[in-house]
């Protein structure tokens, strides 16, 4: 029975929704996935394509009319033309250094081809600009873009869904890049091409795929992947009516998958002509003399300004880099001039011809005009640590400072920083290349952002808790309250090297504190808890801390909100686990948790070695050999989950040396000593140089 037939304008209000198994149930009332929107079901990154807010959503990069010509016409020249052969390539590869205008060029052949009435779908990766500097949405957001410019593939789209919903996990979630790629993407176009002629967008020109800033993912595993799915599926299916055009800086794990026969090279170098400077200086000082009343009053007195000379030498001096050009003009029209620069722009405009072209220069020609500011260090550090930029009133926020203290910190850093006119639009870089400046010491040297920030940022977040109770569970939550809900623990996890014991301690305190006057969401705390107990336990290597780190893992799942009803819900602590009964009860609970639902590998290897560590113990106290077979089965599994570049994988290496070390105590096995003698050699070659280990071989 609809209740709500015949109704209009009707409003519901406390509605309770809760989704199991793709379909969306709202008190008895059930929307099935064919009756939502694909878009809901979907859950795109709006932001992520051609058509975002570049104000609000960098880069905000476009060619300047009549600059990059020859070289959009060559992109969009290929980018139309018909596949006729086997042999031609479907994939095209632009690369160039920072600052040479490939994302303008991504722009521009976005626009171009929408102008034209071809299809064309793009992802434009950004560093630290939450999900769109990571890949797992990826396969997600081009399928919902590609259901709106081609609706025939929607039908498919929502088959694959329905068939796996599994597709649609925001993270890595068991299903693999290439697999959501080829069953969202891939799979969808093909079936639709192979009706073309009744399909309408197909009948201007090939479908059009744009990745831009592919350097800007953080997967870099998952990038090569998928490459490598790209390759494989256009060499089953050489004809079919797709291309795909993809930018970046040169990156060893990009390169080694791109350069190959299979796809058309650009090097972004061979296009850059001091024509394009010219023209873009050109614009630039046309519209910035006209709105100022001194250069006019300059001109009427002297004449053209600034002269042929002077622009000829400006070109030559910035060499092809449009951030450089971008730059040196807002320096000479004084958009970022302080009290102690010449009082004109016609005064500047010789400084700018002695500013280093080199942007390691120009970043720190720029910071040092606002470093003996109040909040500078923090303002900046904060900035390029953020994993998800903040608007001005947010990092005020967040740092518990006023929100004109940071824009007093911002407004001369206008010209490698976007800085919005509102307080309530994300501050950002003009470039990701002034992150990876000042995050590296040998070049940023005095600005350096020292990774022990991200210990300050998780001590702030908890503070925010502490301040604002119940901040997380109001109506209107601060967009700085928003960000410490689901960042604060990658602020722990990025500085848990760098963890004072004071700061564990308060960090402890706090989050016990708050639980017991319930600031904050309860399972949010339990998590975080959690986590700096698992820091302390890296540390110390404590049993206790390992513990309790089970024991408040276990709590946050319990007050989770939980899928199947009828679950239920506990309010005790696991008691202590030296005895043997809390030993079993811990086992139990570890087994429980690595049953409940896929997992992010880091945490599911920490739960195999807690599993095995405690298996361990029991093994110590009971004397039963299955219980250590069964933990050297866990704790092999947790090594497996741990690539090399796990800074992890050392730890875990000896704690399966241990355990089978102590199985060749007891058995006597030569086989086993030489395995934990080679475990242990392969965790100390992971090791820093200047870290020192024992094993214990008494």
């Amino acid at each position: 029975m609809n209740i709500m037939q015949g109704s209009q304008n009707a409003c519901i209000r406390n509605l309770v929704a809760y989704q199991v198994q793709g379909d969306l149930h709202q008190h008895g009332l059930t929307l099935s996935a064919e009756q939502r929107s694909l878009f809901d079901i979907l859950q795109p990154i709006t932001d992520a394509s051609h058509t975002r807010d570049r104000k609000r959503s960098p880069p905000d990069s476009a060619c300047f009319p009549g600059t990059r010509l020859p070289v959009v016409r060559n992109i969009n020249n290929w980018a139309r033309s018909d596949i006729v052969t086997d042999s031609e390539p479907h994939m095209r590869w632009m690369h160039g250094y920072v600052g040479s205008g490939k994302s303008s060029i991504s722009q521009e052949v976005c626009d171009t081809s929408q102008r034209e009435g071809r299809p064309v779908i793009s992802f434009f990766f950004f560093r630290n600009a939450g999900d769109r500097s990571n890949i797992w949405r990826l396969a997600t957001t081009l399928a919902s873009q590609m259901a709106r410019v081609i609706p025939q593939t929607e039908p498919f789209i929502r088959e694959a869904v329905q068939a796996d919903p599994a597709l649609l996990a925001p993270d890595e979630g068991g299903i693999s890049l290439r697999a959501r790629m080829q069953c969202l993407v891939y799979a969808p176009f093909k079936a639709v091409a192979r009706m073309k002629e009744r399909v309408r967008a197909l009948t201007q020109g090939p479908f059009l795929m744009v990745l831009d800033g592919l350097d800007g993912c953080d997967n870099r595993d998952e990038v090569q992947e998928l490459i490598d799915g790209m390759l494989a599926f256009f060499n089953q299916n050489p004809l079919i009516p797709l291309r795909v055009f993809i930018t970046s800086r040169v990156e060893e794990h990009i390169q080694s998958r791109l350069d190959v026969p299979a796809v058309k090279l650009d090097n972004l170098v061979d296009h850059c002509s001091e024509d394009d400077i010219a023209t873009f200086l050109h614009i630039l000082f046309e519209d910035g003399c006209r709105r100022n009343s001194v250069i006019r009053a300059y001109v009427r007195q002297h004449g053209e300004w600034p002269t042929h000379n002077d622009k000829n030498k400006l070109v030559k001096h910035i060499g092809g880099s449009f951030i450089f050009a971008s730059v040196v003009f807002k320096f000479i029209m004084g958009t970022n001039a302080e009290s102690s620069d010449p009082p004109t722009p016609m005064d500047r405009l010789p400084l700018a011809l002695e500013m280093n072209p080199g942007l390691d220069g120009l970043y720190t020609q720029t910071l040092t005009r606002s470093m003996h500011l109040p909040h500078f260090s923090n303002i900046i550090s904060t900035i390029a640590l953020l994993f998800k930029p903040l608007p001005t009133s947010g990092i005020a926020g967040l740092l518990g400072i006023q929100t004109y203290e940071v824009v007093n910190v911002l407004v001369n850093l206008q010209a490698i920083t976007q800085v919005p006119g509102t307080d309530d639009i994300p501050v950002t870089l003009c470039h990701t290349s002034l992150r990876d400046f000042l995050t590296t010491e040998s070049r940023s040297r005095d600005f350096f952002v020292h990774p022990s920030h991200h210990v300050r940022l998780f001590l702030r977040c908890l503070e925010c808790l502490k301040q604002v109770p119940h901040l997380l569970t109001s109506e209107q939550i601060p967009t700085f309250a928003l960000y410490v809900r689901e960042y604060s623990d990658r602020h722990l996890e990025c500085g848990q090297d760098f963890f004072k014991f004071t700061e564990f301690d308060f960090a402890v305190h706090f989050c016990l504190e708050a639980v017991g006057r319930q600031h904050g969401p309860a399972p949010r705390l339990m998590e975080l808890l959690e986590q700096a107990y698992i820091i302390s336990h890296q540390q110390t290597r404590s049993h206790l801390n390992l513990g309790k780190a089970v024991s408040f893992y276990r709590k946050a799942l319990e007050l989770q909100p939980s899928p199947r009803p009828g679950r239920p819900f506990y309010d005790s602590t696991l008691p202590d686990r030296r005895l043997v009964a809390d030993l079993e009860e811990t086992i139990s609970s570890l087994r429980k948790a690595l049953e409940f639902g896929p997992c992010p590998r880091s945490r599911r290897s920490f739960l195999l070695e807690c599993l095995g560590a405690v298996l361990v113990d029991h093994h110590r106290l009971q004397g039963t050999m299955s219980d250590l077979e069964e933990a050297i089965s866990f704790l092999r599994e947790a090594v497996e989950l741990r690539t090399s570049l796990d800074p992890d994988r050392s730890l875990s290496l000896d704690t399966l040396g241990d355990a089978i070390l102590n199985r060749h105590r007891h058995t006597g096995t030569m086989v086993d000593l030489e395995e934990a003698i080679s475990l242990y050699r392969e965790a100390l070659d992971l090791r820093p140089s200047s870290s020192s280990g024992s094993f214990n071989f008494t």
